[in-house]
């Protein structure tokens, strides 16, 4: 097989990429992506394309890479057998981080590895999160993402929910990153079937996270929020650098640090043992980090 499926798959990520940077680049309005191409001799490459300081976006990613490692990493061996031989990957990962405080940040990871003719496999990520809290807004995410995985049998969206409320969760808090998504990971089975299960996935990510945007992004801010705000990306640096896997393997296997790094928000904050006063938006968001069904939540419509 050699790396024609990974070859091929990186050729789809790339035009999926381009088609992603203009959406957001149209609804930023004012915010450029930049294109940076980097290589690392034998081992691959990749382009990192990222918007910072833009009209909506403080801070927005959208990566893609082919990349052969000599040995793979524990971070993405499924079992000892596997660990330590040479692979190919090839992903596109995307982080967004807006810049007023009732946006959520959205990220998605979608991603192929391979051993060898007869091990490989297919992995899928997407989740938000907010630091303010809005059930219409949680709902309509995760309708989205069901309605996506149904259209490829119904196991899929449950199965995926629940590995994504126990994976994106801060141990050390008690509380999950966000609200939350869909976490695939290691499929394995019929090439041809996942690989439409991928690259729908990638279809559902504007449909998904627009239409939360276009809510919050004209809402009125001021300090307060704006401070809340860094505080909760505070969270998210929390994970991103303790307990995400994504981020260890890039680094690993001496992919692009600046491109891996990007999926941290440009500015956060910590405070020493700050507890939001009752009654308060702030103090709300804590039931947004708990496993929720949002799916079937009444009386909450999806856009």
């Amino acid at each position: 097989m050699g790396n024609s499926r990974a070859q091929r798959i990186a050729d789809r990520l790339v035009v999926e990429q381009q088609r992603l940077v203009s959406a957001f680049e149209k609804f930023d309005e004012t915010g450029r992506f930049r294109a940076a191409p980097w290589a690392r001799s034998t081992l691959g490459g990749g382009l990192a394309c990222v918007l910072e300081g833009g009209q909506v976006f403080e801070r927005a990613g959208v990566n893609v890479s082919l990349i052969n490692g000599t040995g793979l990493p524990e971070t993405a061996a499924t079992g000892s057998d596997i660990a330590g031989k040479p692979f190919t990957a090839t992903g596109i990962s995307l982080v967004l981080h807006p810049a007023n405080p009732f946006a959520p940040s959205f990220h998605a990871n979608f991603r192929y590895f391979e051993i060898d003719s007869t091990t490989w496999w297919f992995g899928a990520v997407c989740d938000l999160t907010p630091s303010y809290g809005f059930d219409e807004d949680a709902v309509h995410f995760h309708r989205t993402l069901q309605n996506w995985c149904a259209r490829h049998g119904p196991h899929w969206y449950p199965t995926g929910k629940i590995a994504c409320d126990e994976y994106f969760r801060i141990p050390h808090r008690s509380e999950m990153r966000g609200i939350g998504g869909i976490f695939l990971d290691r499929l394995t089975g019929e090439f041809e079937p996942l690989l439409a299960l991928l690259t729908d996935g990638i279809s559902t990510i504007l449909p998904a996270y627009l239409p939360i945007l276009r809510r919050r992004c004209p809402m009125p801010y001021g300090d307060r929020e704006r401070n809340w705000q860094l505080l909760r990306r505070g969270r998210y640096v929390e994970f991103n650098l303790v307990h995400d896997r994504g981020t260890r393997f890039g680094l690993q296997t001496q992919g692009n640090t600046e491109a891996i790094l990007m999926s941290l928000p440009p500015i956060a904050t910590w405070q020493f043992d700050t507890t939001p006063a009752p009654n308060t938006p702030e103090a709300d968001t804590a039931r947004f980090l708990q496993p929720t069904d949002w799916v079937s939540e009444p009386d909450a419509p999806i856009s």
